[in-house]
């Protein structure tokens, strides 16, 4: 795959995980940055509605050899997408069951976690029923990273299923990161950090890192 495109922000916990299924299949992209909070949010111009009419980030864009333009959102949808065009390494388990698992776990983050306390949903908390939005984010956090730590444990070797990564522990990392930025509480997720440190040993986690990206800002 070539030309690839990857609109994306470097915080995003989506569009961490974009980065990643990129950097483990060793694909090369252009990085586009797409500022979240800048005048009103860059992903709310006319000119980034035109290429994702949800105006969310990430966004992965290609140029097809017939010169069609092909675009796709969603985190998961985009790393199953990889999965298919670039097999090796897999992202999901050859047994039918562990890739159940290694789903639903990636879901647990994606539906059941993450979306409580993405960009849109704290700054209408803080900012239009001026609530604390950092207590919000904490408990939900916490409930959820517990529920998470205790599904892991059938499937937990090195990684989240057995010693391989999958897509679980791509949508896991980003996720204990956010996770501090919110004050949750990470002192009942010992597995979950376990498994968080050895990812960190990996140069596609190394890379994606959001201090690592072209528009990270020191905090």
């Amino acid at each position: 795959m070539k030309g690839l495109r990857l609109h994306n922000y470097w915080r995003s916990s989506a569009s961490w995980r974009a980065r990643l299924g990129l950097h483990l299949k060793g694909l090369s992209f252009e990085y586009v940055p797409v500022h979240l909070l800048k005048d009103g949010g860059e992903q709310n111009t006319d000119a980034y509605r035109a290429i994702n009419p949800m105006r969310t980030v990430p966004t992965l864009e290609w140029v097809e050899a017939d010169g069609t333009t092909r675009r796709l959102s969603q985190s998961l949808a985009i790393l199953e997408y990889l999965e298919e065009v670039v097999p090796s390494p897999a992202l999901l388990p050859e047994d039918a069951y562990l890739r159940g698992r290694a789903r639903m776990l990636a879901e647990m983050v994606n539906s059941g976690i993450q979306p409580l306390h993405n960009t849109a949903v704290v700054q209408r908390i803080k900012n239009e029923l001026r609530a604390d939005e950092k207590a919000w984010a904490a408990h939900w956090l916490d409930r959820g990273l517990g529920s998470l730590e205790a599904a892991v444990q059938p499937t937990a070797g090195r990684f989240c299923v057995g010693d391989s990564v999958s897509v679980a522990d791509v949508c896991l990392v980003p996720q204990l990161y956010a996770a501090r930025r919110f004050g949750g509480d990470l002192s009942r997720c010992a597995t979950l950090l376990r498994i968080e440190a050895a990812c960190a040993e990996l140069p596609a986690f190394q890379a994606a890192h959001p201090d690592r990206q072209p528009d990270a800002v020191p905090v």
